[in-house]
């Protein structure tokens, strides 16, 4: 099989740049994987779980919101944050899914903006989903 740049990049840093054997991203229509020779194209990043695998083994990110391009056997997705399953603080992430719940459970309250809850509460599962897979 042959092989593809994937170049992960965040507002902070570069978080991988290496060449993989396949990149599967969760994409604003579903999920997608990627192998050498694709088809180039654009999609939207939504949060979820970014894999990819080279020389055998498999690495877990969870990414939030950005944009991925396919060009030339070259993977780039900027997003606004992504983190490595291995580093994921599980306890923190179950905390989060607790605020995020309490908040969208008081329907009636005006002070809460509840895309944000909505869009925590989304986060704070993935990374729960991803982390878990790593244990």
């Amino acid at each position: 099989m042959g092989k593809l740049h994937l170049e992960l990049v965040t507002p902070e840093k570069v978080m991988i740049s290496q060449d993989v054997d396949i990149v599967v991203a969760p994409g604003s229509i579903g999920e997608f994987g990627v192998l050498e020779g694709h088809v180039p194209f654009l999609s939207g990043i939504v949060p979820g779980e970014l894999r990819y695998s080279s020389a055998g083994q498999t690495e877990h990110f969870v990414v939030t919101t950005g944009f991925a391009e396919i060009s030339d056997n070259k993977v780039s997705i900027l997003v606004d944050a992504a983190e490595k399953a291995a580093e994921i603080d599980v306890e923190r992430a179950r905390e989060a899914r607790e605020r995020a719940e309490k908040r969208l459970a008081a329907r009636g309250a005006e002070d809460i903006d509840f895309a944000r809850a909505e869009a925590a509460l989304k986060r704070a599962m993935v990374r729960i989903r991803v982390a878990e897979k790593k244990m």
